[in-house]
């Protein structure tokens, strides 16, 4: 017997719209935080403590000279409240706004490293009792009830303290140090004494990049931050959290967030910045929030910023996209069609146009990501005396502003990590260089140099764990050498010489693509942190191209075949797959060293007339497809 559904079929559904798949609507409104004006406070200051929220804030004393100065934040303006009863600066505090602590710091010349703590009810300070060590410019969170303080500075001067104590809401008890004693450290801890994380900061060495984990007990150290310094302002939880400004060489506005296991650059804040007063404990607080008050400039400041995201979340439930799945079929009354929702497979994406330079330039090294790259030195003039360029731009994602210069003008060279802590190396101006400069969001310092001065190399990697290989010296090189954030060392060789590649990836995870030996090569070699693995080649040969990505996940693009080429090919961890060409063919370009294998900005270079270009496109990937349903 013949069943009802083969008779007379199935009911395809009818839309008047083609959904959006949730998985694009994400690449379509990204969750992403930024950073927004406040209400200034009323007394500009620096190393004040913090507590409450972003939309009750509270902040007290202070330097410089030392303050006693207390001031609430409704989330629009500040208001003087009652002073501290004794006025001090680099304290740390926690808590909220009506119920807080203001907790040890210096109030005098040094050596004077406080013990006193005082509690806030809402209108009033009062001493309670103090912490067993004197000190300063130290990290803490928790509530009145329940607080824990680590690290400073304590007497003597030298001595960088380790000492951990828990409050009980009576007493305070010396438990588990930290694993490294530092000062001028970051706080995150929301709220809590049994979960904290100390973030950066200095020891005797100088500016330290280390995290150190608290669960209740001991400490745990966990995954770096990229900026080493002091001065850092710290919210969120140990599983969702951010830290933002600091000094590590020059005062920074580089913001990272942490997602419980590592950690990413986000937006940065407006006014670069040390020393600011936060929320750094706030109850409850999940790092989608956080308050940015005051701090050195390096003059004192009392501005304001305000963290929030904004997009949907990739945890955020499918609702409203649910009817957008994969293989779904249906009929679209609008436009008369039957359209189905397809996997994009390989990335499918599209290059649209960003904002352009402002001066026109090819062979400069570029770093950072789409939406916050650095384009650094280059060739801006025809080959004249004058050509190597010193200039540096920087992109947030809609134009481009002139920033400080590089040191040392140079062309074809490799640019690696974020936009505010990038590395640049080697390069050609005149002569073959081994020049080595790292970027700290604000300024440019002179590191060791290479131990091969050469230019047309490849780089992968960020300013503290990089990679640089290939090469010409003149001629072709193999020489792989590797940064540890202070010295260059040789490792293993290419196996095969080729200058003009691009690399993509990690120091211990790395790809070489393309390049030139003799003839344009289509040779991609795989680095595993010992050794290069000849793997899958390119579809077509080319040198003086871009890339970025990972060893799994990479876009390699445009460059010069037998002539310029728009070429995007995708890499997914086994083959390439050309995917939609650029508009304007072009080599020699800056690239997003940090973008991704589905996101990467591409500015300048050269095009086939070989006349320099200020364009700038964007590469998107799309996950999903609608595609129509046809009968031929």
């Amino acid at each position: 017997m013949s069943e009802y559904k083969g008779i007379k079929g199935f009911q395809v559904q009818t839309r008047t719209e083609d959904p959006v798949p949730f998985a694009q609507a994400i690449v379509n409104n990204p969750y992403q935080g930024s950073w927004s004006s406040g209400g200034t406070m009323n007394q500009a200051r620096r190393a004040s403590g913090g507590a409450g929220s972003y939309t009750a804030g509270f902040v007290f004393g202070g330097l410089n000279p030392f303050y006693d100065v207390a001031e609430t934040y409704n989330g629009t303006s500040w208001s003087e409240v009652n002073d501290l009863n004794t006025a001090r600066g680099n304290l740390v505090g926690f808590g909220t706004s009506t119920a807080a602590f203001a907790v040890a710091g210096s109030s005098g010349p040094q050596p004077n490293y406080q013990t006193l703590v005082e509690s806030w009810n809402g209108s009033s300070w009062t001493e309670t009792t103090e912490v067993n060590t004197g000190r300063y410019a130290l990290g803490g969170g928790g509530t009145t009830t329940a607080g824990v303080v680590f690290g400073g500075q304590k007497t003597p001067s030298s001595a960088d303290a380790n000492e951990t104590e828990v409050w009980n809401g009576s007493a305070w008890t010396e438990v588990n140090n930290l694993n490294e004693g530092r000062y001028f450290l970051a706080s995150v801890s929301a709220g809590s004494n049994t979960a904290a994380l100390a973030v950066s900061g200095q020891d005797p060495s100088g500016n330290v990049n280390s995290v150190e984990s608290w669960n209740g007990s001991s400490w745990t150290e966990v995954n770096d931050v990229s900026k080493a310094g002091y001065g850092r302002n710290g919210s969120g939880s140990t599983t969702a959290g951010l830290v933002f400004g600091g000094d590590g060489g020059g005062v920074t506005a580089q913001t990272e967030s942490w997602d419980g296991t590592s950690w990413t650059e986000v937006n940065d804040l407006a006014t670069a910045r040390r020393s600011g007063g936060t929320e750094v404990s706030q109850s409850g607080a999940n790092g989608t929030t956080a308050l940015m008050a005051g701090g050195a400039t390096p003059s004192d400041t009392g501005i304001t910023e305000e963290w929030a995201f904004s997009g949907i979340q990739p945890t955020d439930p499918a609702a409203g996209y649910a009817d957008a799945i994969t293989g779904d079929f249906y009929y679209n009354s609008t436009t008369g069609q039957f359209k189905t929702v397809n996997t994009g497979g390989a990335p499918i994406g599209t290059w649209s146009s960003g904002g352009a330079l402002n001066t026109a330039r090819s062979e400069m090294a570029g770093f950072g990501t789409q939406t916050t790259a650095i384009m650094a030195s280059g060739d801006t003039n025809p080959p004249a005396s004058g050509r190597y360029s010193t200039l540096v731009e920087s992109y947030n994602g809609t134009a481009y502003t002139e920033v400080n210069d590089v040191n040392t003008a140079r062309d074809t060279f490799p640019g690696i990590g974020p936009s505010t802590a990038g590395l640049i190396s080697g390069g050609y101006n005149g002569s073959y260089i081994n020049n080595t400069e790292s970027w700290n969001g604000s300024s440019w310092t002179e590191k060791n140099n290479l131990n091969t001065a050469r230019n047309l190399s490849g780089g992968a990697g960020t300013n503290t764990a990089g990679l640089c290989f290939g090469g010409d010296t003149p001629g072709n090189v193999a020489v792989t050498e590797q940064w540890d954030g202070t010295n260059w060392t040789e490792v293993n060789d290419l196996n095969t010489a080729r200058r003009s590649g691009k690399g993509a990836g990690l120091y211990n995870a790395a790809l070489y693509i393309s390049g030139y030996t003799t003839t344009n090569s289509s040779a991609v070699e795989s680095w595993n942190g010992s050794s290069w693995t000849e793997i899958a080649e390119v579809n077509t040969a080319r040198a003086q191209g871009s890339a970025s990505g990972s060893q799994t996940s990479a876009l390699f693009y445009f460059g010069y075949s037998t002539t310029t080429v728009s070429i995007t090919e995708s890499w997914n961890g086994t083959s390439w797959t050309e995917v939609a060409d650029g508009a304007t063919a072009r080599y020699d370009s800056g690239f997003s060293s940090a973008g991704t294998g589905s996101v990467t900005l591409n500015s300048g270079g050269y095009e086939p007339s070989a006349t320099k270009l200020a364009v700038t496109e964007e590469f998107t990937a799309v996950d999903f497809q609608i595609k129509t349903v046809t009968t031929s």
